[in-house]
């Protein structure tokens, strides 16, 4: 049977009407009254579980002075009575409850809701890490920090003797504040690293490497002025990959 949703309370006048409701493969939050005015509290709680557990939980209330055949069926006296059921069958009761009561009768219900109608939850996404400042890349790290890098990284292979490195450093510290958040900047010492180096053939020092979603998509050997290494992020940014 289809899972029925009802956000308010659903109420019955007859036997009849609450073994239709029984056939849901929902489990029923059920409060039987004698027709005397409820509290407010106890009301405003079962409307909050309608809403709350729409399509999990049905709230359904019945007034036994005009359903005497359910007051006789699950023993109502002249106090309000609330169940959880499940499956036809009575799980749990009680005999003049109380707000606070509802929680409790509803946490007896939840292993009974259907696992289809139990939302499903995606885990939240962990939060891209935001660098103000050129991040140290070891061979041990690269292909974190770089090929998988959800950002677009320009990766500068350097060494401390090398002075055009030096040059072009301040440069990228400027760069990576600028473009926090937006592209990684990275700084593999060749000397430190010498396997990388190999790996990516670089012949001279400073050169610059431009990566997107894993593949290198630029290179550029020498210590390049601020506004071409600016205009080349923009372009990096921009760029969209097949």
């Amino acid at each position: 049977m289809a899972i029925a949703k009802a956000d308010t309370p659903l109420l019955v006048a007859s036997g009849l009407e609450l073994n239709n409701i029984l056939q849901s493969e929902l489990p029923v939050l059920l409060l039987l009254w004698n027709g005397e005015s409820l509290r407010t509290d106890l009301k405003n709680e079962l409307d909050n579980i309608a809403r709350t557990h729409s399509g999990q939980i049905l709230v359904v209330k019945a007034d036994v002075s005009r359903a005497p055949e359910l007051a006789t069926r699950f023993e109502v006296g002249k106090h309000p009575l609330l169940l959880g059921i499940a499956n036809g069958e009575v799980i749990v009761r009680r005999n003049r409850p109380w707000a606070t009561d509802v929680g409790a009768l509803v946490d007896a219900l939840k292993p009974y809701i259907p696992a289809r109608a139990m939302p499903s939850v995606t885990p939240p996404s962990a939060p891209t890490r935001v660098d103000t400042k050129p991040v140290k890349v070891t061979d041990q790290t690269f292909r974190k920090e770089v090929i998988e890098s959800p950002l677009p990284v320009l990766v500068d292979f350097w060494a401390e003797w090398c002075g055009p490195c030096r040059q072009v450093a301040p440069i990228l510290d400027k760069l990576a504040a600028e473009f926090a958040g937006k592209v990684r900047i990275a700084k593999v010492n060749v000397d430190e690293n010498p396997s990388l180096a190999q790996a990516f053939n670089i012949m001279s020092i400073p050169t610059l490497m431009f990566v997107k979603n894993g593949k290198i998509v630029g290179q550029q050997a020498g210590a390049l002025p601020e506004h071409v290494l600016r205009d080349a992020l923009n372009q990096l940014v921009a760029l969209k990959l097949a």
